[in-house]
């Protein structure tokens, strides 16, 4: 695993993201203090959550978020509406 400070200076958004994951999952792995774990589980899934949407993780296989990505695509609200009266 590269030092953060390394990748911050050289990489790419998703490598900065993918290094931080790393770094979050071992802090994970060798936490003591059970009051840390939630926030650093938080800051796993939000680091998680955002790598998958630069690859585009979300597109692949899922029918629904290729329908929302083609109505972005088309300037239409992704929404779904709420009342339909």
């Amino acid at each position: 695993m590269a030092k953060m400070k390394t990748v911050t200076a050289r990489g790419t958004r998703l490598q900065k993201l993918k290094n931080l994951a790393a770094v979050l999952a071992e802090n994970i792995d060798s936490c003591e203090d059970d009051r840390a774990m939630p926030q650093l589980a938080k800051q796993y899934r939000d680091t998680i959550r955002e790598i998958e949407e630069i690859e585009g993780a979300e597109q692949h296989g899922n029918e629904i978020g290729a329908i929302l990505a083609e109505r972005k695509a088309d300037g239409k609200p992704g929404a779904v509406r709420k009342d339909r009266t």
